[in-house]
């Protein structure tokens, strides 16, 4: 009887081929990924407020109290509330922020809360811990901000504003922020 020839070993060339197209893959695919995000097609933000842009900072619009005297974060976070004419909206809105600050719980000692009203016709009652705000440089729109501990404005908010997304964005904020 004849016998088998031996078996061939396995070429390095099919091995080499095989670790070439691995690492071509896995090369290809995370630049279609890093191209994509650069695009932010497919990925959204978890945020529901808008960023506010171009950056703004409570310096340059000129943060101060009542009396005139400019005034800082003093290393807390702020929710601002700023109405052009302030009517039942603008009250509604300051009550809803008063209870997002309570809902808070212990971390509620991280923020205050502070009001503007550009036309000066309303003076929010049973609002006790409430900061009134005046801007002397620059005007900003009406709505509801979130302002970090740095003094820049992060998120901007429609007056009418569900009081639960302010409420998880600044939980999602303060759970990440090592400042404040």
């Amino acid at each position: 009887m004849q016998d088998k020839p031996a078996k061939k070993p396995a070429s390095g060339r099919r091995q080499l081929t095989l670790i070439l197209i691995t690492a071509t893959l896995s090369l290809g695919g995370s630049y279609l990924l890093f191209f994509a995000s650069q695009n932010s097609s497919g990925w959204g933000t978890t945020n529901k407020g808008d960023f506010v842009n171009p950056p703004l900072t409570i310096e340059a619009i000129g943060w101060e109290s009542e009396n005139g005297v400019a005034v800082g974060t003093s290393g807390h976070w702020w929710l601002w509330t700023v109405a052009e004419h302030c009517a039942e909206d603008c009250a509604k809105a300051l009550k809803n922020l008063q209870a997002t600050h309570i809902l808070l719980n212990r971390e509620a000692k991280r923020v205050r809360r502070a009001f503007s009203n550009i036309s000066g016709n309303f003076i929010p009652e049973d609002q006790p811990d409430l900061k009134v705000i005046k801007t002397k440089n620059q005007p900003v729109p009406a709505g509801i901000y979130i302002i970090d501990p740095n003094g820049n404005l992060v998120f901007h908010y429609a007056i009418a504003t569900n009081p639960k997304d302010i409420l998880q964005d600044l939980k999602r904020l303060l759970k990440v922020s090592q400042i404040g």
